[in-house]
């Protein structure tokens, strides 16, 4: 009786074992699941926004976003560095000057919307500018190339010849963005998205493979490099989407003008309100003190003697180590930041700005090895915190840039503002080579350059004086009264929305 019961039991709870070594088999393909889900995402949604806009206009924001900002920008600032120190030899003051000049095509950027948006050429407003674009920088850069070693100023008038062309290309693609920004207006936040990631991954891509270009090729050859994405940009302008305009008038020329003027008296009445005008101060002081000390710091770091001797393939991997802690900085703002007050997080951003550049110091008086932490180590910890910092301070300036931005002539404003920082930055390149050229530091020379650093990290902490400057708002709040545009504004403003973007 027993032996029944008990083989009755077994009988029962012998099959129970089965269903759980299904339920592990479902776990674990659950589980590959939802890796390839995640995967597949976005690759999803590069499908959704093709659907929904042009393909052609999302590989143009890839190809400029992607490849011409992102992968060119960055291997243009690693490469042409090596260029100034190798090649032409010239002092650190002296490259500080030129690298402010590169900041005059992007100055520029209102003039080029203004050009895009206004003069038409055969009908299209886009795709010519697009070709005009990439023609400037696949001739700027062959020159560099093919020419060998040029004169400064004729080698700086190519390096501007390729500044420009991304300048120009940027401003044609925001153009675009804006268009379909306005057209559909529930996926302003995804084509923004895309820009950011394309951006951010090009980046990426291009510091981690600048100091190889430069090891195997010399930074003469690495310059090679920049050919390709003007050449992109060209092909874009040939296929890109654009409809042409069958007629244009004398009429719709006159509107263009009329557009200009209520855009030019709509920022002049804004930028009178002390709402607009303090924080736009502000925000030029906080760039403009802030003196650029880079060229200095990158000649004494490469240096085989008095500094530690990066090699180019090291150098480009702090680069891209930094570009890394730039989007983990735009987490932490997006996430735990944004919801308070603009002059509460400038204050603590500015601050730990001020603190993050002491660790420029502590590396230069080589107090880190007394420490017992090794210079990589050291590097990649300092710029990390200095890129994450950095992207924590500029991203409220843009976000309290788009708010005191009118409604109406928005894009012709946000430009305006966005060439007040262009002035900034140069003013910030420029004083700084001032002051490395008064403190003696030259291309062999660094016994004062800690003395910079240390000047530097003083007007940082001084910044602080002008935080009052700041309103002590958050995003959300309107700060533009409403009534800035002139009454006569014309009914079809979307002409006036994208001048000057």
């Amino acid at each position: 009786m027993e032996t029944l019961e008990t083989e009755k039991l077994f009988s029962v709870e012998k099959p129970l074992l089965k269903p759980v070594s299904d339920h592990s088999v479902e776990m674990t393909r659950h589980g590959r699941n939802a890796v390839v889900s995640v995967l597949l995402q976005p690759v999803q949604w590069l499908r959704m926004l093709c659907s929904r806009l042009n393909p052609s206009f999302v590989v143009g924001v890839v190809l400029v976003y992607g490849l011409n900002q992102g992968f060119s920008g960055s291997i243009f600032k690693v490469i042409t560095d090596y260029y100034w120190k190798d090649v032409q030899q010239v002092q650190p003051s002296v490259v500080q000057l030129y690298v402010g000049l590169y900041y005059i095509p992007w100055v520029m950027r209102p003039v080029w919307g203004l050009f895009t948006d206004v003069f038409p050429i055969r009908g299209y407003k886009r795709k010519p500018y697009f070709v005009v674009a990439g023609v400037l920088g696949l001739v700027s850069a062959i020159a560099l190339v093919v020419l060998g070693k040029l004169p400064a100023a004729l080698a700086l008038s190519c390096l501007l010849g390729v500044s420009a062309a991304m300048a120009i290309a940027e401003v044609v693609i925001d153009a675009c963005i804006a268009t379909n920004s306005i057209n559909i207006r529930s996926l302003a936040p995804d084509i923004q998205s895309l820009c950011m990631v394309c951006s951010s991954a090009g980046a990426l891509v291009g510091y981690a493979t600048s100091g190889v270009f430069v090891h195997r090729l010399g930074p003469q050859g690495a310059l090679g490099v920049l050919t390709l994405p003007p050449a992109t940009i060209i092909i874009l302008g040939l296929f890109i989407y654009e409809k042409r305009s069958s007629t244009v008038l004398i009429q719709k020329n006159k509107k263009d003008e009329d557009g200009v003027g209520v855009a030019v008296k709509g920022m002049y009445k804004t930028i009178k309100y002390p709402q607009v005008w303090k924080p736009s101060l502000y925000m030029f002081i906080s760039l403009a003190l802030n003196i650029s000390t880079h060229e200095g710091y990158f000649y004494w770091y490469t240096d085989p003697k008095a500094g530690p001797a990066f090699s180019q393939e090291f150098v480009g991997i702090i680069y891209a180590i930094g570009a890394l802690a730039s989007m983990f900085g735009v987490l932490i703002y997006h996430k735990k930041l944004k919801g308070y007050s603009f002059r509460h997080i400038l204050f603590f951003a500015q601050l730990l700005y001020g603190l993050s550049g002491m660790l420029d110091l502590v590396f230069i008086k080589r107090w880190n090895i007394v420490l017992g932490i090794p210079d990589s180590f050291f590097v990649i910890t300092e710029e990390s915190f200095s890129r994450i910092i950095s992207k924590i301070r500029w991203i409220p300036m843009i976000v309290l840039s788009t708010r005191l931005c009118p409604l109406g002539i928005e894009g012709t404003f946000f430009a305006f503002l966005m060439c007040i920082d262009s002035f900034g930055q140069l003013a910030s390149k420029w004083s700084g080579g001032l002051v490395l050229h008064a403190f003696g530091v030259t291309r062999h020379e660094f016994g004062n350059l800690w003395l910079v650093i240390l000047l530097r990290n003083v007007l940082r902490f001084a910044t602080l004086c002008f935080i009052v400057l700041v309103p002590d708002s958050d995003h959300l709040d309107d700060l533009v009264p409403s009534d800035v545009l002139p009454e006569n504004q014309p009914e079809d403003d979307d002409d006036i929305k994208l001048l000057l973007l």
